[in-house]
């Protein structure tokens, strides 16, 4: 390895859908994360891995969006983002571009007061505006908080997301590979298929309903000839009424879902699936310690 090689711990924070999820996939070039246009896309600390053999190595930590919890849940999400500040090496904060400072920037502001690590500010979301109005975003930026570097930038489109990974690089320290150089997420599959299924429902269902969702992987197997996995999970909901709307009439609703979250699987499984969806309701499991660690949001493991 060489000498100049380095390696370290990044995190992405921000506000609920300010395109977090999108510059970690653009970044590590394959969907790991999910996102959508309604907040709270990502419940849990999500870790990816970039490997470049010349530069070094980043591990990636895609966190909730940090916001006033409204929920246990909500609150599990906040001290999972607010954590993970404390265990990096460089701090990634994309921010909308406007000029207007709201009180969840203050408040992110605030929490960056008390932490070391060099923080670099991303105006995101940059094919949306005039090229000519980004100097007055960097410019209200300035003033709340001492920024490492300021990079305008479009996850989306991938415009400026080469200059984002040079300056991860410059403040990275030196130090060995955490990872093989093959390895993009320490992730289980179960996990994110898990997550692709939850992204198709938030994509496919009305405002109300996606908060209170849940997906669990109840078997995957692949088949012996190694062709087809066969996958069974069941979307919990917390009302009846939601039931009824996410299987839709005649079914209609889930079937959509369902085909639409496989072919993200496949993409990543690389072979063919076979999923099967169910739906069952857990009232108010946002708020119950025992169903949240059963679907996977353990306050203890922050």
């Amino acid at each position: 390895m060489k000498a100049d090689f380095k390696s370290g711990f990044v995190t992405l924070i921000g506000r609920p859908n300010v395109g977090k999820s999108t510059l970690m996939n653009r970044i590590i070039g394959q969907k790991i994360a999910i996102t959508s246009k309604k907040p709270q896309t990502t419940r849990n600390r999500i870790q990816t891995v970039y490997t470049d053999m010349d530069r070094g190595q980043i591990v990636f930590l895609d966190t909730p969006g940090i916001h006033k919890a409204k929920n246990k849940l909500g609150e599990y999400m906040v001290s999972v983002a607010e954590h993970t500040l404390k265990d990096v090496d460089v701090i990634l904060w994309l921010v909308e571009p406007t000029t207007f400072i709201g009180a969840g920037e203050r408040h992110i502001a605030e929490q960056l007061q008390k932490i070391q690590a060099p923080v670099i500010l991303i105006i995101n979301k940059t094919d949306t505006v005039k090229k000519e109005e980004v100097l007055a975003f960097i410019d209200a930026y300035r003033r709340i908080y001492d920024f490492a570097e300021i990079i305008p930038a479009s996850a989306l489109t991938g415009d400026n997301t080469d200059t984002v990974l040079d300056m991860i690089f410059k403040y990275l320290p030196y130090g060995p590979m955490f990872y093989d150089e093959d390895t993009v997420t320490d992730q289980p599959e179960r996990q994110i298929v898990a997550e692709l299924i939850r992204e198709k429902a938030l994509r496919c269902l009305d405002e109300e309903i996606p908060h209170g969702i849940a997906v669990t992987v109840e078997t995957m197997k692949t088949r012996k000839d190694g062709r087809i996995t066969d996958i069974e999970a069941t979307i919990v909901c917390e009302r009846e009424s939601h039931k009824g709307i996410i299987i839709g009439k005649g079914g209609a609703m889930l079937k959509k879902i369902g085909s639409r979250a496989r072919e993200d699987i496949e993409k990543m499984l690389e072979g063919k699936v076979n999923l099967h969806l169910w739906v069952k309701v857990r009232k108010g499991w946002r708020d119950s310690d025992i169903q949240m660690k059963n679907f996977g949001y353990n306050p203890k493991d922050v």
